[in-house]
This record gives C-alpha cells, structure tokens and sequence, in this order.
C-alpha cells in the first residue's frame, strides 16, 4: 500500500510540472541554438531516474533523464503486417517489455508508450495481390495474429496503438511542415523526397549512415541519400488524395508523424531491433528534426540485438526463411521459458536460439520452482532439516536484493540481475537437505518465506509468473487432480511411517541401532514403486524424511518430445 501511494504521489507531481518540464525541453526557432548543429547528443534536462542505458546516439552509457518526473514517454516501431509474427520479432519485443516492466515496477515511472501498425507497405500489398484479396484484409488479419502472440508472451499492451491508414492525412501535414521548412521537395511526377544536403553533418548519428548509397529512388532524385516522404500513385495499389496527387506515404515517415501526435516535439525514448537504426531511425530523426525545427528529437535510442539460429550469423527473418513463429515455438515451450531465454543474455547482445539455449532456460526456471516447493513445505513443517543458519540467510537476501537493483540500474543488465536471483536460491537449497528426524530443533520458516515472496516477485517483475505457470494450467484444468493426488500422497505416507518403524533388537545388551520390521519391509518398497511409477504420468512425490512432498510436473515424455522437435 505505501508503495502505490509513493508511485501515485510521484506520477501527480509528474503531471503537476508537465507544463514546466514542456518549456525546459521544448526546442527554440530555427536560427537559435537549437537550430542544425551536427551529430553532438545534448545531455536532457529534467529529472534522472538513477539508471544508466546505452544510448545508440552517443554509442556508450548514459543517465536516463526523463522530461517529467516519474514519467517517460516511449514510441517503439511496431510490425509489418503482411505475414505470421517469429521469434525474431518476440525477442525484441518481451525484451523491451522487460525494460519498461522493470522501469515502472522498480522504479516507479510510468511508462506512455506508443506503437505504429504498419498497414500498408510493399510487401502487404504483394501479399494482397498473392492472396488475391484487399491490403486492408491482410494487414487486418495479421494485425490480429499479432497482438494475439503478444498477450501470449505477456507483452504488455502499449497505451495505443496507431495505424498508419488511419493517420495519412496527418502525414500529408507533416509532409507539408518539412517542404514549408526547407527541408524536402516534391518531383513533377509526384513524388516527395527528404532533401538530406539541407540538414548538413546533422545527418549521420548512427554507424552505417555515411557513405550509404542511400535508398533506390526516381531520377528525379536531387542526391542519392534522399529517401520518400510520397510515393506516387501505381494502379492496382491503395492511395490516398495529396496536393502532390494520389499516393501513399513512405516508409519511414509515419513514424516521425505518429510518433509527433502522441509526444510532440520531444520523446525521451525510442526502441526497435539493431536492424532499424538506419536507415529507418536515422530517417525517422532527420524528419522529426527538419519539421521541429530542433536539434534533439529523440533523447535516447535503444536497439535489441538480433535472434540468431544457433550455427547461423544471418539473423532470424521472413525475407531468409528461417524463421520459427510464435505459435509453432509456443507448442513446446512456455511464455516464461521464453523470457527466462531472454533474461539470461543482455537485450543489446545478439542471442542464439537452440534447443540448447531453450534448456538452459527451462533448466533454470525448473531450480527456482524446486526451491520454492522445498522452503513451502519446510514452512508447513513438511520438511525436517538440520537448524537453519537464518542469520547467513537474512544476508544473503538482503545482498540478493542490492545486487538486482544495481544490475537493472545498469543499462537493465537482466543477466546479472538473474544471477543474484540464482545465487539466492542456491544459499536456500543449501540449508534445506532433509534428515530422517530431528526431535526439538529451532525452525526458522520466517526467512524462507522472505526469500521466496522476493524471488516471486522479482520473476513477476520481469513478467515470469510462476503461479500461473504451464504446470498450474495443466492442474486447474483437470478438476480434482489436485485433491486425489493429495489424499494419494498423505495415505502413502502413512503406509510408509509406519514401513520406517524400528523395533529395538531384543537381545539384551546390545549396541545394533533399531531394525526395521521384517514384515513391514515390502510395504516399503510398495511405497517406492508408487513413487517411481507416478513420476512419468507427472506426479513427482519427494520423500522428506518420515513425511512426504507432492507437485505436479509437465509428462517427461511430452517434454523430451518438445524438445525434440
């Protein structure tokens, strides 16, 4: 509760000085200092959220400064949709949703994030004629699949999102802004193009920029670089009315419009994939810069690496074909195991995809849960162990917690982050090794309650919710299961308590240690058969001691099947 109401006291004040932080940000007219002056990154002002990101405009880390406090506003570059959505576009898109989970949850900002649907494009209209169906039905349709995929990876919708289609004629008036301002001009033929010379050495801010050839183009092309605001009307495809004639937008423009509509003026972050920086980011600022007339439109630009197969250096794409979809990938893995996948290398890094890759993942998540099973039922009094050094625990969570918190301060390092989380969990199986019996010693469930709420919390934080995991689906999706598997466990352990009896040896002064009873003997090895039997159909029972634990577990034989395929 002290929580919400410290983030909601922030998020006010945030708004309260909106219009204060809009002048200190706000770019001055052309001719001033905040005119064309080359590729220098100008540090924001307003307020430091205390993180560190690496910045693609500056090429090294810097602090993340927000415009208003306790707010940031991020416009991210959605997908074409002409075809399914792959891994490829999942990993950038659960990681960037990682970063602004751990932005708004452990950092209390709020997150304004904005998306574009790119609905009408080359390939979309290819697809169309493929198809032999409308643009608007293709783009339609895998919009769909792809918002869809998203909320099965737990993505977290942004706060809108924008169609191109439905926002042209804002585009045409953006278009209008930078031919006004000097900065474009439009062919006989009608086409428009960005006039890169007019904006100087500002063009350029990412490796690759200079000395490209540019984009393919008209003859009426003033110089190579220059690259389509309008693209003029060809029969059989989509347009929209102009003053330069019938058409449709370019490529890069839309973004530099819709982005404007929501944000105006200055956007403190902007994400997509390595691949986009140029010549689609590059375009998008050299756009936005030309019709704001200032010098700085985005403050910060964060790129994902790219998903590489594993053995391959091309990355993972529709126009490569080799590619795996969302939806073939979610047969025989889990949305957690996914962002456990994610979380185990940095979101700027590029990562290998591979059944390999996908264990490790399935591996890691599978020690946390084994671990949160044992601390639960050493709490219920399920599990006897040695005393607990409860002490060297409460440290070990407490140095647990400031490692995770300046491993996401630094440039959102997930992977150390993890790390912390693991080390943690390692300390905690330490101290829960079963012993048969143990009369009278000091328990200390307090602390294995702490670690555990903080280790769920954390994977929660990072979209990893284990109480809803595949394993819980499959539980309550099978009625009483859960009751008959328990009733199962608790008279199997019966049997076996009584199995574990010893009786004293009745030769009179002798030193044996009590024996089992020879006839109670098979009763026990009755009990280890049901245990191992139940262990393929799912049903995994631990025995603690004298007593006995229970969970429910995917078929071994559908997992090794899954990862197979």
């Amino acid at each position: 509760m002290l929580r919400s109401l410290v983030l909601k006291s922030k998020v006010l004040r945030g708004v309260l000085k909106s219009n204060q932080s809009m002048k200190m940000v706000k770019c001055r007219s052309k001719g001033s200092s905040c005119g064309f002056s080359g590729k220098t990154w100008t540090k924001p002002s307003g307020f430091d959220t205390g993180l560190k990101t690496f910045n693609s405009l500056t090429k090294q880390k810097e602090p993340l400064i927000l415009a208003r406090d306790g707010v940031a506003t991020w416009y991210s570059c959605g997908p074409t949709v002409y075809d399914h959505a792959h891994l490829g576009h999942a990993c950038s898109y659960v990681r960037f949703d990682i970063l602004q989970r751990i932005l708004s949850r452990l950092f209390g900002i709020t997150v304004i994030h904005a998306m574009v649907i790119t609905d009408i494009d080359d390939k979309i209209i290819r697809r169309s004629q493929e198809e032999n169906v409308s643009p608007a039905i293709i783009a339609r349709m895998y919009e769909e699949e792809f918002k869809k995929d998203m909320l099965s990876l737990k993505v977290i919708p942004p706060a809108v999102y924008l169609r191109v289609t439905e926002n042209v004629h804002h585009i045409v008036t953006f278009i209008e802004g930078i031919i006004k301002n000097g900065h474009a001009y439009a062919t006989k033929e009608g086409d428009v193009y960005f006039d890169v010379p007019s904006i100087g050495d500002s063009y350029g801010k990412f490796v690759g920029a200079v000395g490209s050839q540019g984009e393919p183009g008209g003859s009426s092309k003033r110089d190579l670089r220059d690259f389509a605001l309008w693209k003029r009307f060809k029969p059989q495809e989509p347009s929209w009315d102009s003053p330069w004639g019938k058409g449709r937008p370019g490529w890069h423009i839309e973004c530099s419009t819709v982005a404007s509509d929501v944000f105006g003026s200055q956007l403190d972050i902007h994400s997509g994939g390595i691949d986009l920086a140029f010549p689609h980011h590059e375009n998008e600022i050299a756009q936005s810069e030309a019709y704001h007339q200032c010098k700085q439109w985005g403050n910060y630009f964060l790129h994902s690496g790219h998903l590489h197969l594993k053995g391959s250096t091309e990355k993972m794409s529709k126009s490569l074909k080799n590619y795996i979809t969302i939806k073939d990938f979610l047969k025989s893995y889990s949305a957690s195991e996914f962002r456990m996948f994610c979380l185990l290398t940095k979101y700027r890094s590029a990562v290998d995809y591979s059944d390999g890759s996908m264990s490790e993942a399935r591996s890691s998540l599978e020690t946390v849960r084994t671990f949160i099973h044992a601390a639960q039922a050493y709490m219920a009094g399920q599990l006897q162990c040695s005393p607990v050094q409860e002490g060297f625990l409460w440290e070990r969570l407490a140095e647990a917690k400031s490692s995770v918190m300046k491993a996401v301060a630094d440039d959102f390092d997930t992977p150390r982050a993890v790390s912390a989380l693991m080390n943690l969990v390692y300390h905690g199986n330490c101290q829960l090794q079963p012993v048969s019996t143990i009369e009278g010693a000091a328990r200390s469930p307090a602390v294995f309650g702490a670690m555990v709420t903080y280790i769920r919390d954390m994977l929660e934080v990072f979209g990893i919710d284990l109480l809803h995991s595949q394993e819980a689906d499959v539980l309550s999706s099978s009625g009483n299961l859960h009751a008959v598997v328990e009733q199962l466990t608790r008279f199997r352990s019966e049997v076996r308590a009584f199995a574990l009896a010893r009786q004293e040896d009745p030769t009179s002064g002798s030193s044996n240690k009590p024996r089992l009873y020879p006839d109670r003997v098979p009763l026990l090895k009755a009990c280890d058969s049901l245990r191992i039997d139940l262990a393929p159909l799912g049903v995994l029972i631990k025995d603690r001691g004298t007593s006995s634990t229970w969970e429910l577990k995917l078929n071994q034989r559908v997992q090794k099947k899954d990862q197979d395929t």
